[in-house]
């Protein structure tokens, strides 16, 4: 099962890369005031509810926690979007999308290795 986790420091995420050493972690990078960021929000929680796979999902709100999505943006190398989800393993991203094309069927895919262009962008 996914196991959540929401974060808001830089030292925090440095946690999480660590953490990627030993199983895959999703990024979410979340607006609050957005709303298509919130109907992202919804599919990841309905990606989260479902899955059976050992993965760890890490939420970072843009707004609040700025200084640390920024910082995530420039250590994965991947242009700030929001929303976004990061696919990380071993400290490297595997996959990612933004807006519109993160969906629990996407998430789902990338996490299994399923034939997806690597930068899912709407």
């Amino acid at each position: 099962m996914a196991e959540f986790r929401e974060i808001s420091s830089i030292e925090e995420f440095e946690g999480i890369l660590n953490e990627s050493q030993l199983r895959k972690v999703f990024i979410f990078k979340h607006s609050t005031t957005c709303p298509i960021s919130a109907r992202a929000w919804v599919e990841v929680q309905e990606f989260i509810r479902e899955s059976n796979n050992e993965v760890l999902v890490v939420m970072i709100k843009v707004i609040e926690s700025r200084p640390t999505s920024n910082f995530v943006a420039e250590k994965m190398t991947v242009k700030h979007q929001s929303p976004q989800a990061l696919l990380i393993s071993q400290g490297q991203v595997l996959w990612h999308a933004s807006h519109q094309t993160v969906t629990q069927t996407n998430l789902t895919k990338a996490l299994e290795g399923q034939d997806l262009p690597f930068n899912l962008m709407s």
